[in-house]
């Protein structure tokens, strides 16, 4: 089995726990022949119980799916935070909201709850979208799924009725899109599944026109889930007063209610005061208030996959984090980053470089103002 784990404690216990599993399961796997997974496939599960742009990032499968079984019903696990971007998608019946205890906190009382919920659904295929031994032996060990669908790169492959090859680093949602791929769906051009309604969108508005923000304008949200995806307080301040200097646009800082603080530390360091709207938008607010920026700006977060999503031109800045797997997707998107020998290896938790954070260091004002040019002169 090809792994696509760094840390070298993980790979080894992941190694192990595969050898033991192979051992336990194999028996069984040889009584029972693998049926065809085109046939009578009426309930489908997917598993993406992660951060919201991983979530996002599973969306384009939805459409291929449905067009490929139209009979079907299809259930999204999905974490409380990321289920409020799958409202009004057309393409899943059912949205079951669970914060696993791997990724959040969580109480083991809630996973017990959850598991029993689940096991009282059968399905006809169950399709665990990120390759993780812990939803992989959390979640779909318990499943009453008739075939069950992943990768095995992190791990758990022998719980699995059919596993996809893992060929090597690409974007994640090219992964996503080779799971069904796999199912024979065709996967000609990308529908993000993010819908907003119609009073959704003029709230938005209502919220320009109250403050005074006029279009075209520049959104910036320098927040990050991670510290060491997040580009310096100077470097963004430093940006946005040449952007108010140079280019005379309007600047608007986002961020949630935990970023306030930061949004405001950059804010105060700047010459020429942008608008600040960070921890004033839900998140389908964001991606209302995105689809009318005229560019965002903003690190490797969940932000920039709504942007991508929403069509919005969009400038990510890359430190630790892997771009060729979760850059922000599309024709109109670029990276800025710095090549830093590290950056594969590094788990984006702790920096063991000797420069402290230098890949993101590395990252000046000017390169990410030279990169705005690609879209706006």
């Amino acid at each position: 089995m090809k792994y696509k784990i760094i840390n070298r404690r993980k790979l080894f216990a992941v190694t192990i726990s595969d050898i033991i599993g192979y051992i336990l399961f194999s028996p069984l796997k040889i009584l029972r022949k693998n049926p065809l997974i085109e046939k009578n496939i009426n309930e489908i599960l997917i598993i993406r119980t992660a951060y919201v742009g991983d979530i996002l990032m599973t969306l384009p499968m939805l459409r291929p799916l449905k067009e490929k079984f139209p009979h079907a019903r299809i259930t999204f696990i999905a974490s409380k935070d990321g289920a409020g971007l799958l409202r009004g998608n057309p393409y899943i019946d059912t949205i079951l909201n669970f914060n696993p205890f791997w990724f959040y906190k969580a109480s083991l009382r809630d996973y017990i709850s959850f598991i029993s919920k689940i096991r009282s659904e059968q399905f006809d295929l169950a399709i665990e979208a990120r390759g993780d031994i812990r939803e992989l032996f959390f979640i779909v060990l318990f499943l009453r799924a008739r075939l069950k669908l992943s990768y095995g790169f992190g791990g758990g492959a022998y719980l699995l009725t059919h596993v996809v090859p893992f060929t090597g680093m690409k974007h994640r949602i090219e992964y996503h899109l080779d799971l069904i791929r796999s199912l024979g769906c065709t996967t000609d051009g990308i529908d993000w599944g993010v819908y907003l309604e119609d009073s959704e969108r003029k709230k938005v508005k209502e919220i320009l026109k109250a403050k005074g923000i006029k279009k075209p304008f520049i959104s910036v949200h320098p927040g990050a889930r991670l510290t060491l995806k997040r580009w310096s307080v100077e470097g963004y301040a430093a940006l946005g007063d040449m952007i108010a200097k140079e280019l005379g646009i309007p600047l608007v800082m986002l961020g949630s209610e935990r970023e306030r603080e930061l949004v405001n530390r950059i804010v105060n360091k700047m010459m020429f005061k942008p608008i600040v709207l960070a921890g004033r938008l839900n998140l389908r607010e964001l991606a209302g208030f995105l689809a009318e920026s005229a560019l965002l700006i903003c690190n490797d977060s969940a932000p920039m996959h709504i942007a991508a999503a929403m069509k919005t031109p969009t400038i990510g800045i890359f430190g630790p984090s892997k771009s060729l797997e979760t850059a922000p997707y599309g024709s109109n998107c670029r990276v800025v980053e710095k090549d830093f020998p590290c950056r594969f290896s590094c788990d984006e938790t702790k920096c063991r470089n000797k420069d402290y954070h230098g890949c993101m260091n590395a990252i000046s004002s000017h390169d990410v103002f030279n990169a705005i040019k690609d879209f706006i002169v």
